[in-house]
């Protein structure tokens, strides 16, 4: 079985969908391909959450916003969508989960450490599930 294919897509793709994928390659490893997206991306990552991932051991400082394209969402087995609303494409027979996660953007470190944990948590659930038998 190939490894899964995880897609985390919020609308600047610069604090959210960043921080999902950072988790997601920290807790999972080489065992799940981890991909981010945005609907319309900001030009850099936002530094507050890059910040607050630096707290916990997660460098996401070298990542780039990335524009949502097609084939990246239709070639995803996981589609993990946070507040991109009617952007994010949909395809039949793909897993699709909405995670209402408070936007980053603007907010003070302690509520971006708080959406980081949450984050985690959720990452941790989805990790347990995809690599249960």
């Amino acid at each position: 079985m190939s490894k899964p294919v995880v897609l985390f897509v919020c609308v600047h793709n610069a604090g959210r969908s960043q921080m999902a994928a950072g988790w997601l390659r920290h807790l999972a490893g080489d065992s799940v391909e981890v991909r981010s997206a945005g609907s319309a991306p900001r030009d850099q990552i936002n530094p507050t959450a890059v910040e607050a991932m630096n707290e916990v051991g997660i460098d996401i400082t070298g990542n780039v916003p990335q524009l949502l394209e097609y084939d990246t969402a239709q070639t995803s087995d996981v589609i993990v969508t946070m507040g991109c609303g009617d952007a994010c494409p949909v395809f039949p027979g793909k897993r699709y989960e909405d995670w209402e996660l408070t936007d980053p953007a603007g907010q003070p470190i302690e509520v971006v450490r708080q959406v980081r944990d949450e984050i985690r948590d959720r990452v941790e659930k989805l990790v347990g599930e995809l690599q249960a038998p």
